[in-house]
């Protein structure tokens, strides 16, 4: 990418937390690096998988024999700066090796034969980069407008994974499997800090809340019983396709449901609570 497109990237990245439309339907996030040689900060659009705690990123520069810059970069400096468009945070990156490397890159081509195109073009070994997220907080700016934007990220990797169920036929992709796993523990942690944390202090405060934050519990439950269901499908090597597409599109729906209820309610109160 020249670096006006990346800078074209970039600029729409943040200015729609985390939506570009050139790369809809993608997975991407903004990498910024110290530049091994200058020390000075660069920031590139590169896309990731999920993997749980962590994000992999694939040196992949489009099978160019040369590994990108970031690639460089992070060898001299591992720790980077990552958005993901609803947080911004630190992260330490680790070039995988050997089988967790072979294992991992030939799951991301499992899930699209693009990265064995890239390879295939260059005789080097593509890199592939686990950056370990180092957690500094919620984004700056009003609570309310804060959980819309976490919302707003659960809502676009719900409806890539939603797509990527439908169109994945009898198999199950590796990849796939994790995509979903992940999406379940971020749902998870995202709502036992907010039974644990962020809705005891609303009741505290604003009593008036009661019949709100019981419904939102009550769906929180609901979606807990999903996710759980979702883990076990997952786990059976005999998946029915039909009953997992009916089960993601069931999760959709409820957990749609409950974010606009959650928004409905809370946004304008924690719009107007000091930070």
């Amino acid at each position: 990418m020249t670096n006006d497109f990346n800078q074209q990237i970039i600029d729409e990245f943040r200015a729609n937390q985390g939506q570009v439309a050139a790369f809809d339907g993608a997975r991407l996030l903004l990498l910024t690096t110290k530049g091994a040689r200058t020390g000075a900060s660069r920031t590139t659009p590169v896309g990731y998988l999920p993997d749980g705690d962590r994000l992999l990123v694939i040196a992949s520069a489009m099978g160019q024999n040369a590994h990108p810059a970031w690639y460089h970069n992070l060898l001299a400096h591992p720790r980077a700066t990552v958005e993901d468009g609803a947080f911004t945070y630190e992260a330490d990156a680790v070039v995988l090796e050997g089988e967790e490397r072979d294992r991992l890159f030939a799951r991301a081509v499992e899930a699209d034969r693009g990265w064995a195109e890239y390879q295939a073009r260059t005789g080097r070994v593509i890199p592939v980069v686990a950056l370990h997220p180092i957690h500094a907080g919620p984004p700056a700016g009003p609570m309310g407008e804060v959980l819309k934007t976490i919302h707003g990220a659960f809502r676009r990797e719900l409806a890539l994974i939603r797509k990527e169920v439908a169109a994945s036929g009898p198999g199950l992709g590796a990849q796939l499997r994790v995509n979903c796993l992940t999406l379940c523990q971020g749902l998870h942690y995202h709502h036992t800090n907010e039974d644990a944390g962020m809705f005891p202090a609303l009741e505290r405060d604003h009593p008036e809340l009661a019949p709100a934050m019981k419904r939102l519990r009550d769906e929180h439950e609901v979606v807990a019983r999903l996710l759980a269901r979702l883990q076990e499908l997952l786990a059976d090597d005999d998946l029915d396709h039909d009953v997992l597409v009916a089960e993601v599109d069931t999760l959709a729906t409820e957990l749609e449901a409950h974010l606009d209820y959650e928004e409905e309610q809370l946004v304008p109160i924690l719009n107007g609570l000091a930070r």
